[in-house]
């Protein structure tokens, strides 16, 4: 099996794939289908309101850090991954059914929303550790990779289906459709092969236990570097919903159809950018904030588009440009921290990842509805260019990146980049060549 799908080749990692893939696309159905609803059926057309229900949807894992990752690193991860499965889908089935039958209100769905968040605060840091219970440590990037491009090649599908359907027979079949999609992840984790899933150690009951995650992370200043980038592009730079809505609605005055389509087209660089990480041995620090400025690029350049068309080919970079930023920083956290302690470091990555969102939809969405959807979208590109300046802060404080004279009187832009778990960081020096423009050898 080629590199970029080793994690394939076990039978563990194939099941959770497989079912991960459907439920995705349920997932992205969902969630195209209550963007759209709120936007178009309950308002009219209040990005801000779009932007609360994003915040209350992945507000709570903000709020609910310190418990949900104690969580994901005390008990059995699948089963608990088994009941939050089987919790949303009763929260699709509900809202679909309220729908359908004509009653529901826009606080009907700020409630959903925020029941959602919360039960997907205790999912996610459960989610992201599992895998590396499916696979090697060696293949664990290779992994998370593939769970990235899983999750973007079901936007392909999603968003463009709940498009379609929507407009056939509405919103309300959506959300019973992604309902039905959780039975494929409860079947997988049920066929799981239990005996050769690499369970870590559990954590042991005792004191300070809900804090020794912010204490970890505390000590390791390559995460916390991640974490900020990831905290800024997350909080004014991901809000993908509010873009592609208000630009086909108010922009370029487009339906539902249109909607999904740039989902779909947001997606297939998405799923590029994911391929291309899975290729990858190793994630590096560098690849985090070299893609995070070129987020920042790409959403210039898409927030100028004068056309549907020219703005829809743009996406592709943008989704690429994300999903790299988005995959390596995620790869760099999960394998840099010790296996008992990643349920905890991950619920603080997912929640500094999502929880910025409270504060970020609704100010992108308010800066939709007064400057229009092109100034949202240029949010969006200084919240890449800021990334890429706290990534470069980073490396020259702590001396990963500096000039140095070589004997051969050429300057060389030297970028030394020691991370890992303490105590086991192995540095590695890479010449960049950036030779001085008289430069004459000894």
């Amino acid at each position: 099996m080629s590199a970029m799908f080793r994690s394939l080749s076990g039978v563990n990692y194939r099941l959770w794939f497989a079912g991960a893939l459907v439920s995705n696309v349920g997932t992205w159905m969902q969630r195209t289908a209550q963007d759209w609803i709120v936007l178009t059926m309950l308002t009219d057309n209040d990005a801000v309101a779009v932007g609360i229900t994003m915040a209350l949807q992945l507000g709570p894992q903000l709020l609910l850090v310190p418990w949900s990752g104690l969580i994901a690193d005390r008990f059995d991860r699948r089963r608990l991954l088994m009941l939050t499965q089987s919790l949303m889908a009763m929260l699709g089935v509900a809202l679909g059914t309220m729908v359908l039958f004509g009653v529901a209100e826009l606080w009907h769905v700020y409630a959903f929303a925020l029941a959602l968040g919360v039960v997907s605060a205790i999912d996610a840091p459960a989610r992201q550790a599992f895998v590396s219970e499916l696979v090697s440590e060696k293949d664990l990037p290779n992994a998370v990779a593939l769970n990235s491009a899983s999750f973007n090649a079901a936007r392909l599908v999603g968003p463009a289906a709940a498009g379609v359907l929507t407009v056939a027979v509405g919103a309300g079949w959506v959300f019973l459709i992604n309902a039905v999609t959780f039975a494929a992840t409860l079947l997988s984790l049920a066929l799981l092969r239990r005996g050769q899933l690499r369970v870590a150690a559990r954590a042991p009951r005792e004191p300070g236990q809900l804090l020794e995650g912010f204490r970890y992370v505390a000590h390791r200043p390559d995460i916390v570097a991640i974490m900020v980038a990831v905290f800024i592009v997350g909080t004014f730079g991901l809000n993908f919903a509010i873009f592609t809505a208000t630009m086909a609605r108010v922009e370029f005055d487009h339906g539902a159809g249109e909607f999904g389509l740039l989902s779909s087209v947001l997606a297939i660089g998405s799923v590029t950018g994911a391929l291309l990480s899975a290729r990858r041995e190793k994630p590096q620090m560098r690849v985090v904030f070299a893609s995070a400025a070129a987020f920042g690029v790409a959403c210039a350049i898409s927030a100028v588009m004068p056309t549907f068309t020219t703005f829809a080919i743009s996406l592709v970079l943008v989704g690429l440009t994300s999903i790299t930023f988005m995959t390596t920083a995620n790869s760099m956290v999960q394998t840099t921290t010790e296996p008992v302690m990643r349920g905890r470091v991950m619920a603080l990555y997912m929640a500094i990842f999502v929880g910025g969102t409270p504060l970020g939809a609704p100010i992108v969405g308010a800066v939709a509805n007064v400057f229009g959807p092109r100034w949202a979208i240029g949010v969006a590109a200084i919240s890449g260019i800021l990334a890429a300046l706290v990534g470069l802060v980073w490396m020259v404080v702590s001396n990963d990146l500096r000039l140095r004279r070589h004997p051969t009187r050429r300057i060389r832009l030297v970028l030394s980049h020691s991370v890992g778990r303490p105590g086991d960081r192995a540095a590695a020096e890479e010449e960049l060549a950036v030779e001085e423009t008289v430069a004459r050898r000894a």
